[in-house]
């Protein structure tokens, strides 16, 4: 006979027993924690019923305690998981006979449903970031969460590190206010620092207790095995269709991850050609239509499809059905990522879950070895936790005061109880309050920028009903990303529209700057009205490099373990055949790159010189590396025409080849200084920028009456802001807020930074004759902007490169032969 679970009562015994379940240590654990008023963080792997174990103590207590009102707040990062959860919690709650409401709201719920739940709020409500802070900023705020015992974060490492992390923070800080003796639960699969997210839940003077579930059956992962040899450079893996394929029929569903939108749409249509028995495949990212997500999840819940083919849209923990297996294609880019994928295979904790790892190139094969190595010794990586972002404090001092008129000295109070601003110094919040107030200096004198006035009773109040509602139809911190249409100029600003880029790219540009667009160089003369205007160049290499956006950067983390692969020459024969070679002809034509220096290395190519970075830090470090660098090899004459990067490399085209006196000149971190300052001024950098800055902080609106402001309309009103500010108030502390937040979101900084610190005067500088096995992939990575019909135009440029790489290699082996 079973023997009865001290906190759990009788019904949800015979409940648990009824499915054969017992109640697990961690599971007794949260309702202990919850007896003694103990805020938790529960980390477990995949599949140990992380959500039942953080709800199951409010369903105890609502059994035991029936209250009206509510009683338990969830919080999850996406809406698809809070409505799965839902679906998930009122089986039990049905078939146990208990009287508890459970209710979700999120963007898509309708107002009637939306007016009901404040009258009448549900016992447990399911909710996004936004939402709540949406119902916080109500007069009603209080009744509706007064009651409040206990707040559920779910897939909280998903998020906490960012920026809708610290708006997060900031509502639950609120919320603590309301009241006072809440509970704060975090559940999370896959977490590297314990210690950091713990302190993120808060508060700031209570530690919160860490309950971590140890797994002892670790997924299996291998890398896939091809037929066909791993290509030098490219990013779609095309060689192991016919293989991913043949694993898609084995299994009864298979998940096929990808890092990009761009590649998800190529590989479904490569799987398309290659499903001759016309197996039912899907597609799912963020651009397709609500509507077709919701048919593919509903599929996906019954079992109808064999395959997705995703990004990141179906990694957090949604319970989609039967997968059994999940193909990671591309480079994982980190450990913790590629774990909380493969945990989306076999939910069942005792079980191990299944991936196979597809590199894309022969560099990936090694962060794919690298990675499997770190989740056989059970090492994770994560995102690092910086001082909350100072862009959100605005936007929540107008919610507060959308509630209830309060003093800046309370507000502040209650800022700094949330743990990324325990720091946030009296003075700049002072700034920052001045700012919600009136705009600043340069603005005052405008009635728009008033949103906050003082009453007679000293407290500060929405300046008027049209600023409560403005503030409300623009809650959150995710800014829509901006594209630019490229004109190709005829004559001044005329011009015809061949495709779009994203504004991380355009933003990277200053006047002069040449790339590769649509098959042809253009030159890029300016950014007018959301068109980049561009006109034909005769330039005969890019200068700047064209390439996907949004990919994933490298982890620290992984690019570790890579140069750790690199360094021990006994691991290499894990790895496929034709790497194993590549690294060898590596080690005998050039040197290996070690951990403990750069390496890098200058040879003659089409009649230019190239250098070579072989840094390991990741695209957005190596993208402000190269810009930096290409400058300071303009002021020492070597005239550089061009660079491309990876994630472990930088290549630099230059006419005068550089040599190892030109080395510490170049590779030092005083290139942060004049360079850096010099770049950021000239290019739109900064002016990008201090849009998101100003749309977070509520300067300016993305919706306006109902309807959605073109990015054209934002980003007329936000240039335009920016160019006073910097001519009549240089000080302002938006400015301040925009350059902090272009050295961490676009720039990396503290990566190069580091870089540049650790390995001053640690370089190994090899002139060579020819290219370098290891910088094949790396010069020869032509990245190009995704635009409609260029996927074919692409992949023939890629296999055209493979041949010249094979080319390449083939010259190396016959100078070897001659030595």
């Amino acid at each position: 006979m079973k023997q009865k679970s001290p906190n759990l009562p009788t019904q949800f015994q015979q409940w648990f027993d009824s499915r054969g379940w017992q109640l697990r240590e961690y599971q007794q654990a949260m309702l202990d924690a919850f007896e003694q008023r103990q805020s938790t963080l529960l980390i477990a792997p995949t599949g140990a019923g992380k959500t039942l174990s953080g709800l199951l103590p409010s369903l105890v207590d609502l059994s035991a305690n029936p209250q009206s009102g509510m009683h338990t707040l969830y919080i999850s990062p996406l809406k698809a998981l809070t409505h799965d959860i839902e679906r998930n919690l009122l089986q039990p709650v049905a078939e146990m006979g208990l009287d508890i409401t459970i209710e979700t709201r999120t963007g898509d719920t309708p107002s009637h449903k939306r007016q009901r739940q404040r009258k009448k709020p549900p016992n447990i409500f399911l909710t996004t970031p936004e939402s709540l802070m949406l119902m916080l900023s109500y007069a009603d705020a209080e009744r509706i969460f007064g009651k409040l015992k206990t707040i559920v974060v779910d897939e909280v490492h998903a998020f906490a590190a960012g920026k809708r992390g610290d708006f997060t923070a900031l509502a639950i800080a609120q919320l603590r206010q309301l009241s006072p003796q809440l509970l704060t639960f975090g559940l999370s699969a896959t977490v590297a620092e314990p210690d950091k997210l713990a302190r993120w839940l808060g508060p700031t003077e209570q530690p919160v207790a860490i309950q971590q579930v140890k797994s002892h059956v670790l997924p299996n992962v291998r890398i896939l095995d091809s037929k066909n040899r791993i290509p030098f450079g490219g990013f779609m893996a095309k060689y192991a269709v016919p293989e991913i394929y043949a694993a898609i029929q084995t299994v009864k569903t298979a998940l096929v991850f990808v890092n990009t939108r761009a590649q998800a749409e190529l590989l479904f249509q490569f799987l398309w050609e290659a499903n001759d028995k016309a197996l039912p495949i899907a597609i799912y990212h963020g651009s397709l239509s609500k509507e077709q997500r919701r048919k593919t999840e509903s599929l996906m819940a019954a079992g109808k499809i064999r395959a997705v083919v995703s990004t990141s849209a179906l990694e957090l923990g949604i319970d989609w059905g039967d997968i059994q297996l999940v193909i990671q294609v591309g480079a994982p880019k980190g450990v913790s990522r590629l774990l909380q994928r493969i945990g989306r295979s076999n939910h069942r904790m005792d079980e191990p879950s299944e991936a196979l790892l597809v590199p894309a190139n022969r560099f990936e094969a090694l962060e794919c070895d690298s990675a499997i190595k770190a989740i056989a010794e059970q090492q994770l990586d994560g995102e690092p936790f910086y001082s909350g972002a100072l862009d959100v404090i605005p936007q929540f001092i107008v919610n507060c005061l959308c509630s209830q008129a309060s003093r800046p000295e309370t507000i502040y109070k209650m800022v700094r109880t949330a743990p990324p601003y325990a720091d946030l110094e009296e003075e700049l919040f002072k700034a920052l309050w001045q700012f919600t107030e009136d705009g600043g200096y340069a603005l005052q004198a405008y009635e728009r920028y008033r949103r906050l006035e003082l009453g007679e009773d000293g407290l500060y109040r929405p300046a008027s009903k049209r600023i409560i509602q403005r503030h409300r139809q623009n809650v959150g911190t995710i800014v829509e990303a901006g594209r630019l249409k490229v004109k190709r100029l005829r004559r001044a600003h005329q011009g015809k529209v061949i495709g779009e880029v994203e504004e991380y790219f355009a933003q990277q540009l200053v006047k002069g700057d040449t790339f590769l667009f649509a098959g042809e160089m253009l030159q890029f003369e300016c950014i007018r009205d959301m068109f980049l205007e561009a006109r034909p160049s005769k330039a005969g290499e890019p200068k700047i490099p064209s390439y996907v956006g949004g990919q994933m950067p490298l982890s620290t983390f992984l690019a570790e373990g890579v140069k750790r692969l690199l360094d021990n020459p006994q691991d290499w024969p894990r790895l496929p055949t034709d790497v194993q070679e590549w690294l060898s002809l590596q080690a005998q034509f050039s040197h290996i790159p070690s951990r403990d220096t750069i390496l890098i290395e200058q040879f003659p190519h089409r009649q230019t010189q190239f250098t070579l970075f072989y840094t390991f830090d990741g695209r957005k470090a190596h993208q402000t590396l190269g810009m930096l660098l290409t400058r300071r090899m303009e002021k020492l004459k070597l005239k550089p025409l061009s660079f491309s990067i990876t994630d472990y490399g930088l290549s630099i085209c230059s006419v005068e080849p550089v040599t190892a006196a030109h080395i510490d000149q170049l590779f030092s971190p005083d290139i942060l200084g004049d360079e850096l300052e010099n770049w950021m001024l000239e290019s739109p950098m900064l002016k990008r920028s201090f849009r998101r800055v100003a749309m977070v902080s509520g300067l300016i609106e993305q919706q306006y009456h109902g309807q959605r402001k073109s990015m054209r309309q934002v980003t007329f009103s936000t240039d335009l802001i920016y160019d006073t500010l910097r001519e009549y108030d240089p000080d302002h502390i938006l400015l301040k807020v925009t350059r902090e937040d272009a050295e961490r979101e676009l720039l990396d900084l503290s990566r190069l930074g580091d870089l540049l610190i650790r390995y001053v005067g640690r370089t190994q500088f090899v002139a060579l004759e020819k290219v370098s096995p290891m910088a094949i992939p790396i010069v020869l990575d032509v990245r190009s902007e995704a635009v409609k019909g260029a996927g074919r135009e692409a992949l023939l440029e890629q296999a055209s490169l493979y041949a010249e790489a094979e080319q390449m290699m083939d010259d190396v082996r016959a100078l070897l032969a001659e030595q």
